[in-house]
């Protein structure tokens, strides 16, 4: 199915603000970047805000999609897809135009708990908190909830570090973490 203009749209400004920021981005460079003209754009969006939400909607299906099911293809038991959960990261770390975390950078820019940006990026990092539980809590871990949260600060860490080029191989660093986490998380059940 061919997508329609709105969607052409949020797709092309999802490019615009992962690869420049938010607030970097203006209206007359996301209408020279989408090649949509300001009329058309606020015909679909009546706001900035708006498009940066339907943008991070966006992300967040496509990441988390793309994610889940490569964690899935990685490895087939829930004890093996928390490791290889890393090694989906490294995937992404190499992918041209890399440009790490959109969602940290969304509730970096609007920092207030309250924004609905903010909500929105919080909101992504939720959906993945709760998949990484499920993870754990179908492997057996006594206290997936904990387990999942330590997990995901190794994944955000990784993500900084690949951003900032503080290491050669920041997946697999996380990932050598994260086997001893498990380690010990397991051995005190």
């Amino acid at each position: 199915m061919r997508p329609n203009k709105k969607d052409e749209l949020v797709e092309k400004a999802l490019e615009v603000f992962y690869r420049n920021g938010f607030h970097a981005t203006g209206m007359d460079l996301l209408v020279r970047e989408t090649c949509v003209s300001k009329t058309s754009m606020y015909k679909h969006f009546r706001t900035k805000e708006e498009l940066i939400l339907a943008a991070l909607q966006l992300r967040d299906l496509r990441f988390r999609g793309w994610y889940t099911a490569r964690v899935a293809a990685l490895a087939t038991t829930p004890q093996d897809q928390l490791l290889v959960m890393f090694d989906a990261l490294g995937e992404w770390f190499r992918e041209d135009g890399f440009c790490g975390c959109m969602f940290v950078k969304a509730s970096a820019e609007f920092q207030h708990p309250d924004h609905v940006i903010h909500q929105q990026a919080a909101a992504h990092k939720h959906l993945l908190l709760d998949y990484v539980t499920g993870l754990a809590r179908a492997a057996g871990y006594p206290d997936p909830e904990t387990l999942a949260r330590q997990l995901l600060l190794l994944k955000e860490g990784a993500i900084t570090a690949a951003v900032m080029g503080d290491s050669a191989d920041p997946a697999g660093d996380a990932k050598a973490a994260a086997a001893i986490l498990l380690a010990a998380a397991r051995a005190v059940a």
